[in-house]
């Protein structure tokens, strides 16, 4: 049988892309050799914030003083928390299979491998002993761990974001090599658990390319808890418990009873036969264009594959638009100017459109709107002692163009900033619409 559609990879591009496909009418097959969800959903953002919202738990009820509440002595069981999120994953990953089975997608469990292009365009994919034809291929193929070439580090039991959602039991202390959006989120959940934690990065901020002022914000928060920050260092050795480190030529040793490796992700190119097709390469995964395909028409690539944006909103968005250029319907493209960034620490951190740092590389002019999120009462009633900041940037013409938060729940409220940067509304525009009251997201009604 020759399908419509075939997709190489069951994360959230790729069953995007098969549950719209096939409710489309298009018939579809879709391969995944491991597990449906991907990364996203076994072994990163599922499972993580479902460990971040029990740590968040824990923290509320050893601080329930502060709102006039008696909690003597809480405590948590930590195997129960692992098991708890192997529950909502598996409860998620059945959800999936059933859509799945309801829109009629075929789905192979195996691994795929693509066997050429014939001259009509058709793509051959063989898995097991079978082979299966389609007109139009979408590769998912997700992304991997990036593993350093750190010295002693190959002989040398370290974690994965993985292995840390698997362990059963916690370690006293942990080093963790890498200050981007895993490792800080893993650093707050091992922090609230009581571990010790040690955040070693290579730049000279934590959380990459998100807002400095904030980061920073984030940064003296987790310090005030107790985690040790090694900004501008570098490891230069991994030896059982040891990390070794070094910054302007001093070198010194960490110990951690674990050692957690988050460095990045990268594109996942080989194993499924990629090589077969030629298509352009950009960065170190596929090049696309607006529509999501590659340089050949009838193969797309959709999610971290495009090395792009490899946050999985993304890739659901643009298996969207890979579908609908499929079934020739739209012309708009995929749109990257208003692409959210959560960090699901407590306090969240979000962030959406432009940077100030970015805007001052380009020197382009804009302004700035900022306000403490202690002017939202809401957020005053629910956050004892605690504060952040709502900053919204804007254009010379007052056109919203970027926006930043620090507190909870930043990670629902920059949806609103993010319509508002992609609808390109300007100040007037928002401040015109009826936020209700009480409520947190009223802080961007009140920093314009």
């Amino acid at each position: 049988m020759k399908y419509d559609v075939a997709i190489i990879g069951g994360g959230p591009a790729g069953y995007t892309a098969a549950g719209e496909a096939a409710a489309s009418g298009l018939s579809t097959v879709l391969f995944e050799k491991n597990a449906l969800g991907g990364v996203c959903l076994n072994e990163g953002c599922v499972p993580t914030k479902t460990l971040l919202y029990s740590a968040k738990m824990y923290d509320t009820i050893k601080h329930a003083s502060k709102y006039a509440v008696s909690a003597e002595n809480p405590s948590f069981d930590f195997p129960k928390i692992i098991a708890r999120k192997s529950k909502v994953v598996k409860k998620l990953t059945a959800g999936i299979r059933m859509k799945m089975t309801e829109h009629g997608v075929v789905m192979i469990m195996g691994e795929a491998e693509i066997k050429g292009r014939a001259a009509d365009g058709t793509i051959t994919i063989a898995c097991g002993e079978e082979t299966y034809d389609a007109a139009n291929l979408i590769i998912c193929t997700g992304s991997e761990t990036v593993i350093p070439p750190i010295p002693g580090l190959s002989e040398t039991e370290y974690w994965t974001s993985r292995e840390a959602l698997l362990s059963k039991e916690l370690p006293a202390s942990l080093v963790i090599i890498g200050g981007g959006v895993i490792g800080m989120e893993f650093a707050s959940f091992f922090n609230s658990m009581g571990t010790e934690v040690h955040v070693v990065e290579m730049l000279d901020k934590i959380l990459g390319p998100m807002d400095r002022e904030l980061s920073e914000m984030l940064q003296a928060e987790y310090a005030k808890r107790g985690i040790k920050f090694y900004l501008s260092h570098k490891v230069t050795g991994v030896y059982g418990t040891e990390v070794s480190v070094e910054k302007d030529g001093e070198t010194f040793t960490l110990h951690g009873d674990k050692v957690l490796l988050s460095v990045g992700r990268r594109p996942v190119t080989k194993g499924f036969g990629l090589e077969t097709l030629s298509v352009e390469p950009f960065r170190n995964g596929i090049k696309v264009n607006q529509y999501m395909q590659t340089s050949l028409p009838n193969v797309y690539a959709c999610g971290d594959i495009t090395a792009f944006s490899l946050l999985a909103h993304t890739a659901v968005s643009e298996a969207e638009v890979a579908v609908k250029h499929i079934l020739g319907k739209g012309d708009a493209g995929m749109s990257y100017k208003a692409i959210p960034g959560v960090v699901y620490t407590n306090p969240e951190i979000a962030g959406v459109g432009k940077t100030e740092e970015e805007l001052m590389a380009e020197g382009t002019p804009y302004i700035v709107k900022k306000i403490p999120m202690a002017f939202s009462g809401r957020f005053v009633a629910e956050n004892e002692m605690g504060n952040g900041v709502c900053k919204l940037i804007l254009a010379e013409d007052e056109t919203i163009i970027g926006a930043h938060l620090l507190g909870n729940p930043a990670s629902e409220l920059i949806v609103i900033a993010g319509m508002a940067i992609e609808k390109g509304m300007k100040a007037d525009e928002l401040k015109s619409i009826v936020f209700p009251h009480p409520t947190v997201g009223e802080i961007i009604k009140e920093a314009l």
